[in-house]
């Protein structure tokens, strides 16, 4: 636990890094006003041009339960003995799983500064499936991704699963496939200290940031702020501490790693939506998706589930029980 603590006081030190540098950058520029909602703020090294996003819900075909994925195939297979011509035989040939994580969501997916190894609460789910097909957890190839890439490194076959901080809905369904739940989070709002705004409402007509291709930018579209989407999450944290945006809005479970990395920030106000993380699948796959949620029910069932909360995830507070599966068949 005390090198967990000396970690994040390293990745704040990190972030206070880049925050000097993007001023040194840009002079003394003063903070866009709140009404300045087509401005571009100074883009920090790496990130994208911050955009508006336009308001409104993309369109969602159908009903569907987001939470229901493939019941698993009976007995998980011993390890090293996939079924042949399933999607698990062939990673298993490869000798390695190649998964798409993010390194920015601090105790989800970030690289430790103290081993430079990418870890989190993500990364150990990730790991178990790992440990399903090769009875070894550290048969694994990681790719670092963007929230925006999701989706397609999915269905081009650049990974065979993501494991990022990513919300089931309708509309993702229809592009690829997810395990059963394995993570509920909500959106909330990460502000400066003293600041008025304490709830979403607060914030109608003012430049708040969200990650682009992410559920959480569309939301604070249709709450009426003015949304600014980056690349990153540690891109918001950079623009909130430069005051070029007075909030930032995602998952609390993301917020509670930003503001662990900035004690001048806290999260504030009720969750204004429901957000349920799976693991993205391609559609190809319906056996892995069945053998991925195995895995998932073993871990609910044998307390691991509860073992990678209190591991990573204590901040949010005591352990909850996992995610109920469901299922659709």
């Amino acid at each position: 636990m005390r090198n967990r603590h000396r970690a994040g006081r390293l990745l704040a030190g990190t972030i206070a890094m880049v925050f000097a540098v993007s001023l040194a950058g840009c002079g003394t520029d003063p903070a866009l006003p709140d009404n300045a909602t087509h401005a571009e703020p100074p883009r920090p090294v790496g990130m994208q041009d911050p955009a508006v996003v336009p308001t409104g819900p993309a369109a969602a075909s159908g009903s569907c339960n987001p939470r229901a994925s493939l019941r698993p195939s009976g007995a998980l297979p011993p390890p090293r003995q996939m079924p042949s011509g399933t999607a698990m035989s062939r990673i298993a040939q490869r000798g390695r799983l190649v998964v798409g994580v993010d390194q920015n969501s601090y105790n989800f997916g970030f690289r430790d500064p103290l081993t430079g190894q990418l870890t989190g609460f993500d990364i150990d789910i990730a790991r178990e499936v790992a440990r399903g097909i090769f009875g070894d957890p550290g048969r694994i190839q990681f790719r670092a991704i963007s929230s925006a890439d999701r989706i397609k490194v999915v269905q081009d076959g650049t990974v065979d699963m993501v494991v990022r901080t990513m919300t089931m809905n309708c509309e993702r369904w229809e592009q690829v496939s997810f395990s059963t739940e394995y993570f509920t989070a909500g959106q909330r709002i990460l502000v400066t200290r003293g600041s008025a705004a304490k709830t979403i409402g607060d914030l109608r007509g003012k430049k708040v940031c969200a990650a682009a291709g992410s559920t959480s930018i569309r939301k604070i579209a249709e709450e009426g702020t003015a949304p600014v989407s980056v690349v990153n999450w540690t891109d918001c944290l950079v623009l909130l501490q430069q005051n070029q945006v007075v909030a930032v809005s995602t998952d609390d479970s993301i917020l509670a790693g930003l503001a662990a990395q900035d004690p001048n920030t806290e999260v504030v106000g009720p969750r204004f939506s429901d957000e349920p993380y799976g693991v993205a699948i391609s559609k190809e796959s319906p056996e892995l998706v069945r053998f991925v949620n195995g895995v998932l029910a073993k871990i609910r069932s044998d307390g691991t589930w509860g073992r990678l909360y209190n591991r990573w995830l204590t901040s949010l507070g005591p352990a909850p029980s996992p995610p109920v599966a469901r299922y659709r068949d």
